[in-house]
């Protein structure tokens, strides 16, 4: 009896489904595999710990970063301001790509966040490599190279607004760092203050620039 166009269809699209599904399996299986010995190297090259910032510090961090960093299990899309990336999906892309780029990587990465980094990575370690890892624009990595690039101190020694400058610039390092587009920074960083003082909330996942927090030309 010959097979139905329908039925034809229904196969391949069930067996195409299988294929990816095995793919990301085995995918997200080899993260796991080299998850700690990632977190190990990474750890022990860290210059700054998690406990080497104040607890204003970190709260300003986990706010505008992630705000519900320490109770999600590695994935969220659900809490306001968190954008598509947060602290533990951004560092899957420095433990598991060579070249991240936007588009289906997107898939492994959050994949690979929610079933092999966060489970298997302590969220102070995360943490720790997160201000040691991230970018802050002019070939800055980490949080005490920044923080002495920019403003010639220890990250113990920043003011708080100098503080959230650096964190401001993070969304995008190149457009928004204080050195290169000082103006930009600010508007951003009197945005942020709004949002950690609860004079702004924002309104959805994806308002993580606070647009509605601010006049574009309101400076202070």
């Amino acid at each position: 009896m010959p097979v139905s166009k329908k039925k034809l269809w229904f196969l391949l699209f069930a067996s195409l489904l299988l294929l990816i599904i095995g793919y990301y399996t085995v995918e997200v299986v080899i993260a796991r595999m080299h998850t700690a010995t990632i977190a190990s190297a990474l750890l022990s090259e860290a210059t700054i710990q998690k406990d080497d910032l104040t607890s204003r510090q970190l709260d300003i961090l986990i706010k505008v970063q992630d705000p519900n960093f320490y109770f999600h299990k590695g994935v969220e899309f659900r809490t306001a301001g968190t954008g598509w990336t947060g602290i533990t999906q951004s560092l899957a892309k420095t433990f598991y790509f060579r070249n991240f780029n936007q588009g289906i990587a997107k898939v492994k990465q959050t994949l690979c966040a929610r079933f092999a980094l966060d489970p298997l990575v302590p969220k102070d370690d995360q943490i720790t490599i997160f201000i040691n890892s991230i970018y802050f624009g002019n070939g800055q990595y980490g949080l005490d190279n920044a923080a002495q690039y920019y403003f010639s101190k220890e990250v113990g020694e920043l003011a708080e607004d100098e503080y959230i400058s650096l964190i401001a610039s993070l969304i995008s390092p190149t457009s928004l760092n204080i050195k290169d587009n000082p103006t930009e920074n600010l508007q951003r960083v009197n945005r942020i203050k709004k949002m950690l003082s609860g004079a702004y909330i924002p309104k959805n996942l994806l308002d993580i620039e606070y647009s509605g927090a601010l006049d574009v030309d309101e400076l202070y």
